[in-house]
């Protein structure tokens, strides 16, 4: 008897007929009515689940009786309750590495428009304010040869740091739990505290995962660290900066500018970001190319039809599950 795998989300018809070949396949339809409804209505009879967005820990799947693995069509897992998936013995796959060159790309795309005021500018001679050639009050800030500060030196952290090193001449600092020494040697990158990170770079780019440790990792304090010429770059979750204490910082002068693609709530509809001329507000895009969707949804397929097949996925969250 086929084992069943329910999807609800980021994954394509195509993908579907695939994973069918070796499973039954529950998609929950919007024509069918409420999709929170369906999901809840197969999750007892689901082996395997695949897709992203939905968060899923001890009282969403309370009866999930017959799960085995969650397959995430994303790089973070901050909507997925390890360690009760631990509990329960159920293995939470992932895709990391897929994305990492198109999220670092965003990433500079988010410094060179601060920097340049690319978005302000853009919307500035669309009203038809440009009748001659711009003056001062509208200058941006160089980004070669300036200092690039990385919070958190992964995978994406490292893409960041070596578009900065290569492509702008950048000096790189960078914080986090260890120390990169092959990095360093390859960047002359400098391993050094947070504290001295905000204090000395002139862009700062936020790539840690959220955590306990990571929420609010960049509050009031951190922030007035910075320099007032400063510009601050978020890729990473929302809730690893304090969006209040930003806010002010921007109104206020302690910081120049941000660059964001993700907010501590989503989907951003409606807040003060959005009257800040020196805040570029992104809508989560940081994987969000065809080909990085299309490589993440496949990495997902493969490591849960793997998972369901008792062959080794590609990239789990908690090994320790499939290990015992």
């Amino acid at each position: 008897m086929k084992k069943t795998i329910l999807a609800f989300s980021r994954i394509t018809p195509a993908m579907v007929e695939r994973l069918r070949e070796d499973f039954t396949v529950i998609v929950p339809d919007p024509r069918q009515g409420d999709l929170n409804a369906q999901f809840n209505e197969a999750l007892p009879e689901a082996h395997g689940l695949i897709g992203a967005g939905r968060k899923l820990g001890r009282a969403e799947l309370q009866h999930a009786s017959k799960l085995e693995v969650i397959s995430s069509v994303t790089v973070g897992y901050d909507n997925y309750d390890v360690g009760y998936l631990n509990e329960r013995g159920i293995l939470l796959t992932n895709t990391p590495d897929v994305l990492t060159e198109s999220t670092a790309d965003l990433a500079f795309a988010l410094i060179m428009s601060s920097a340049r005021r690319v978005a302000e500018l853009d919307a500035w001679t669309k009203a038809g304010q440009w009748s001659r050639s711009i003056e001062a009050p509208h200058f941006g800030t160089d980004v070669h040869g300036k200092t690039l500060g990385i919070v958190g030196m992964g995978n994406i952290g490292a893409a960041v740091a070596r578009r900065g090193h290569f492509g702008f001449n950048m000096p790189i600092l960078y914080s986090g739990n260890s120390r990169k020494p092959e990095m360093e040697q390859a960047l002359n990158a400098q391993f050094c505290s947070l504290d001295q990170l905000l204090g000395e770079a002139d862009f700062v780019c936020l790539v840690v995962p959220l955590s306990d440790k990571t929420h609010h990792l960049i509050s009031t304090r951190e922030l007035a660290l910075m320099k007032n010429s400063a510009i601050l770059v978020n890729i990473a979750r929302g809730p690893v900066v304090d969006e209040a204490a930003l806010i002010h910082a921007l109104q206020t002068g302690v910081i120049h500018a941000a660059g964001l693609d993700v907010y501590e709530k989503e989907p951003l509809t409606a807040s003060p970001l959005f009257q800040l001329p020196n805040a570029v507000t992104l809508p989560h895009i940081g994987s969000a190319t065809h080909e990085t969707r299309q490589a993440m949804a496949e990495r997902a397929l493969d490591n849960l039809s793997r998972a369901l097949k008792g062959q080794t996925p590609l990239s789990m969250v908690n090994p320790q599950v499939w290990k015992s």
